[in-house]
């Protein structure tokens, strides 16, 4: 999700951590139709996670709790699935210390989204998280020094006056805390592609997904003795349902980048406005008001100009690499 970070993030991170010893994963092939087509319906899973975890706070559930299931239940539907198509063996890893901070991340950016769609109805919440691309784009200033020219910082600019379009600070529209809280969750977006598209230059989507969820659930586990509690039916249902299907989701977002690159694909991600539009209407009969149809255009179109700049940018530096190349063999 996040195109800003698209070439650059994998360059720091082996310019400041040791290089990863090689695992028995084959390397990613690049086929970015079936990219996305994998992320489209990754989109259309994790919308509907967030309408689930949404009606799941609804009826009672506390955040940790939700958190657990979600992360749970990714385990034995991991497990299950090896051992029917194969071995345990496919889970193996070298690099398990990357798994954990990517674990700590992604259990915080978890906090942050889970509770910016509670916060937050879902299309506005869903429109915040359009910004990630924005802030991968301030994170390549930050730590990699890089400088940016005039369309991605015009498109920066553009993305946050979009954001006070749809908050409308001072209006009461959208409450303060849950505007910060969804802009955290698409700030800790675009932090977690740096680790997901460094893993899967040596791991499979199956492994990095399964190591998160084994990190991440001990972590969860230890505030259910606090908020945990009985359910009926429909709650249990909801809970197994945001389980299952933030599995599903997690495992196609994790796939898309394997075989395409985050520029390329990150238009897809703009059909989860629809989705979101949708469960709203359909389950909390909310419409998105003016001030949403008229700042989100502006975050998609900041979105849609870095991932075009950041797809020009990789090709000039692969003309780059390949001249060079042949200069050197002259």
């Amino acid at each position: 999700m996040a195109a800003g970070l698209i070439g650059r993030p994998l360059r720091l991170r082996q310019r400041d951590m040791p290089s990863a010893p090689t695992s028995p994963a084959s390397p990613p092939q690049h086929r970015p139709l079936l990219a996305l087509l994998i992320r489209l319906g990754a989109i259309a899973a994790i919308s509907t996670m967030t309408a689930l975890v949404k009606l799941a706070s609804a009826h009672g559930v506390h955040l940790a709790e939700i958190m657990f299931w979600r992360q749970g239940l990714t385990i034995p539907i991991i497990l299950a699935w090896v051992m029917a198509t194969g071995s345990l063996a496919q889970l193996k890893t070298n690099r398990p210390k990357t798994h954990a901070v990517r674990g700590i991340y992604g259990m915080i950016g978890m906090v942050l989204n889970f509770s910016a769609f509670i916060m937050l109805p879902l299309a506005e919440a869903t429109t915040f998280g359009f910004t990630a691309p924005i802030f991968a784009v301030i994170l390549s200033v930050i730590l990699l020094k890089e400088k940016v020219g005039i369309y991605r910082s015009a498109a920066v600019a553009l993305g946050f006056i979009g954001v006070i379009v749809i908050a409308q600070p001072g209006s009461g529209h959208i409450q303060p805390l849950g505007a910060a809280v969804a802009l955290g969750a698409a700030f800790m977006i675009a932090l977690i592609s740096i680790q997901v598209a460094d893993l899967n230059r040596t791991e499979k989507p199956l492994t990095i997904v399964f190591w998160f969820a084994a990190f991440s659930t001990p972590v969860a586990a230890l505030f259910l003795p606090f908020v945990g509690k009985a359910h009926d039916g429909t709650t249990w249902a909801l809970l197994a349902g945001i389980g299952v299907v933030g599995t599903v989701g997690q495992l196609l977002l994790t796939a898309a980048l394997r075989y395409g690159a985050v520029a390329s694909v990150i238009v897809m991600d703009y059909s989860s406005l629809i989705w979101a539009t949708l469960y709203g209407w359909l389950i909390w009969d909310q419409l998105p008001p003016t001030a949403t149809w008229l700042g989100a255009p502006m975050i998609i179109a900041a979105g849609l100009v870095i991932a075009w700049r950041e797809h020009h940018l990789h090709r000039r530096r692969l003309e780059a690499a390949r001249l060079a190349e042949k200069e050197a063999a002259l």
